[in-house]
């Protein structure tokens, strides 16, 4: 592997109980980051980005995927999303280069047979800093008992040269969703129009 990751770290979160009441089924999280230099740290303001995005983004995308369907299992997968975050040293554009690629986020995508794009978050932070990782149901952008947030941290990262990457993945959506889908909002409001 050309990537020079200095740790890998996983998270795992099982609801079980949520407002005081039992979940019908436990809601897994799971969160794969990892954390590695910032291939354009130090360079001054770069131009082109695109050669390091086809050097790393790759390789990043593959381990990465293998180690989340190695905890969750790509049929389990119902949500799905991914963040970035550049150290202080940093440009936000250098965290959200390396995953707004098509051959980072396939790798994934394609993994656990996803048809949406990938939610996700993109900033800078400092060591230690609470991160968010939103996601959205694989297939079904509407479904808003899937809209979930996974959220972590690293307590030695990023440093102000590195680079973290993360992945998430849910087998369910929240634990007791209680909210119309998008499509329902969208078939009334349809329907209060014509009432006008």
């Amino acid at each position: 592997m050309t990537l020079e990751i200095r740790k890998i770290v996983t998270f795992v979160e099982e609801t079980m109980i949520e407002g005081g009441r039992k979940a019908k089924r436990p809601v897994t999280m799971v969160v794969v980051a990892a954390v590695l230099k910032n291939p354009w740290a130090g360079e001054g303001f770069v131009e082109n980005l695109r050669p390091e995005i086809l050097r790393l983004a790759p390789p990043l995308g593959a381990e990465m995927t293998r180690r989340l369907v190695a905890l969750m299992p790509a049929d389990k997968v119902e949500a799905y999303g991914k963040a970035a975050a550049v150290g202080v040293n940093g440009e936000i554009e250098h965290a959200s280069a390396l995953i707004h690629t098509l051959r980072f986020g396939n790798m994934f995508r394609e993994a656990v047979n996803g048809t949406t794009y990938l939610s996700f978050t993109n900033t800078r932070n400092s060591p230690g800093s609470l991160l968010s990782l939103p996601m959205t149901h694989k297939s079904e952008t509407g479904k808003r008992s899937h809209f979930l947030t996974a959220t972590f941290q690293i307590n030695d990262a990023p440093a102000p040269d590195e680079v973290l990457i993360a992945i998430g993945a849910c087998d369910n959506g929240r634990a007791h969703p209680r909210i119309a889908d998008r499509f329902q909002d969208m078939a009334e409001m349809e329907q209060e129009k014509a009432l006008v």
